[in-house]
């Protein structure tokens, strides 16, 4: 006699205590009225070397941390050091994303009253970090031109949440088999409205937008009530 096939069915979100540790996370940054933008990308697709050229250009008018994650070393976070902006670096070890409680360990090594805008660079993965709210203020993604138009459509959770999508090394395109407008409508399907910015942070192409992008977003942001 075959056995009845059980059905269990799991009440409890697994992802409730991080998004416990979120909305606390949410609260104090809204306190202070610092912006938090989640970086999110794929291995490689040059956020450390956009974020370095990002933090020069806006220093003197925005004050700029930190939350440096990734599996193993403190590279990053050293090419970040170098800017002159405080710096908490996170190693994940195995794990693939950065958490909520490993960022709100990370603001007791950070200067919280003297940040504007904080980035938050998440592990190189499109996949879990989408899914981990650390609490920030919005997610933006990543994305290089050298990793193909369709990946918008292989990881859309990502895309679909962010409030900007980044392309970076546009000054590669003329050596690529690469179809930009591809690439956007494949973003603008999963994204509809999503800001498109294209950058290089060698040839400065789009910087001025991009930067244009932060400041007004740093401005609009609500003001702390300490």
């Amino acid at each position: 006699m075959t056995e009845p096939i059980r059905i269990i069915t799991l009440q409890e979100n697994i992802l409730a205590a991080n998004e416990r540790t979120a909305a606390d996370n949410r609260a104090f940054l809204k306190q202070r009225g610092i912006l938090a933008l989640n970086l999110i990308s794929s291995p490689g697709s040059g956020k450390t070397t956009l974020l370095v050229e990002t933090i020069r250009a806006l220093q003197g008018a925005v004050r700029c941390a930190v939350i440096e994650g990734d599996q193993q070393t403190a590279n990053d976070a050293e090419r970040i050091a170098q800017t002159g902006a405080p710096v908490v670096q996170i190693n994940t070890l195995s794990a693939c994303h950065l958490e909520a409680n490993l960022v709100q360990k990370a603001f007791e090594s950070l200067p919280m009253d003297a940040i504007d805008l904080l980035f938050i660079e998440n592990v190189g993965n499109l996949v879990c970090p989408a899914e981990y709210d650390l609490g920030e203020t919005e997610k933006v993604v990543l994305m290089s031109i050298t990793e193909g138009e369709d990946k918008p459509l292989k990881y859309p959770l990502a895309f679909h949440l962010a409030s900007a999508l980044v392309l970076t090394k546009m000054d590669l395109l003329p050596f690529l088999r690469f179809d930009l407008e591809k690439c956007k409508q494949n973003a603008l399907k999963i994204h509809p409205g999503l800001p498109i910015i294209e950058t290089s942070a060698y040839s400065q192409v789009g910087l001025g937008l991009w930067l244009d992008w932060l400041e007004k977003r740093v401005a609009s942001r609500p003001a702390g009530n300490l």
